[in-house]
């Protein structure tokens, strides 16, 4: 059965190894990624994740059967640089990811070597806690080009009808000195352009190229790594409506945050 695509907004840092304030500011996001596996047709046979704590010169693929950690924050308690994710890789998928890409005449790359990152391993524990669906991560591109990500996104649309699940890790709005009060109004400003462009695909393609001309835009993304995995999950699911499947205006004190799914 065919997949949908999601954008996730994945929090900050290790927050599902964590307890007390800093866990509870993720309780509503925690919840939201716990119950979108109850939403999907089916079990995923493997996912796919493009995190935005990840950019090559060329989308790179994740190829090892065993991926380790990168543990890619600092300051956080000394028990997060040894926590541990362990879902299998798929060099499988992996092939087959870099074939979709070659055959879309953008240019690939693998990597044996790469581990989780938290983009990736953050919205994942809560998600598949068992850590028993295969995961394969893709990277981003240098020079953050809108239009490259969305038609990497349209290359990889075939996989949701082999039964693999694309999610697109980042944050709805990451400009680290606005959490908290100073946020609420930027981040509430670009939330609300997209939620009017996500969901209905018609010329949604043109408007995700243009973000950068949306209210607040640069505020929200100073720089846009963390807004390029939307264009992938859109690129994925063209034509598609989408709804929001995570929507907080407090987080961390005040910033609104929010999630899609397309299809």
């Amino acid at each position: 059965m065919k997949q949908p695509t999601f954008f996730l907004s994945h929090g900050g840092g290790p927050w599902p190894f964590m307890d007390g304030d800093y866990r509870r500011a993720h309780a509503q996001l925690e919840a939201s990624l716990q119950a979108l596996p109850a939403t999907l047709p089916e079990k995923p046979k493997a996912i796919l994740m493009i995190s935005a704590h990840w950019e090559e010169t060329a989308f790179t693929v994740m190829t090892s059967p065993a991926p380790g950690m990168l543990y890619d924050y600092g300051g956080f308690p000394a028990h997060t640089y040894e926590v541990v994710y362990p879902a299998p890789g798929d060099p499988v998928l992996a092939e087959r990811v870099v074939s979709l890409i070659e055959a879309a005449g953008l240019p690939a790359a693998r990597d044996a070597k790469r581990g989780y990152d938290h983009g990736a391993f953050c919205t994942l524990v809560p998600m598949y806690p068992d850590a028993d669906v295969p995961v394969v991560q893709l990277s981003l591109k240098r020079g953050l080009n809108p239009a490259d990500h969305l038609a990497l996104g349209r290359a990889l649309s075939p996989l949701r009808d082999e039964g693999v699940l694309i999610l697109g890790s980042g944050f709805s709005f990451h400009n680290l000195r606005l959490y908290g009060l100073s946020g609420r109004e930027p981040s509430a400003a670009f939330d609300g352009w997209l939620q009017s462009v996500v969901p209905s695909p018609e010329g949604r393609d043109v408007r995700l190229q243009a973000w950068a001309q949306a209210p607040a835009a640069r505020v929200a993304h100073p720089r846009e790594e963390h807004l390029l995995p939307l264009m992938v999950a859109a690129g994925a699911a063209e034509g598609e409506a989408a709804s929001c499947s995570y929507h907080q205006t407090d987080f961390m004190g005040g910033v609104t945050a929010s999630s899609f799914r397309f299809g």
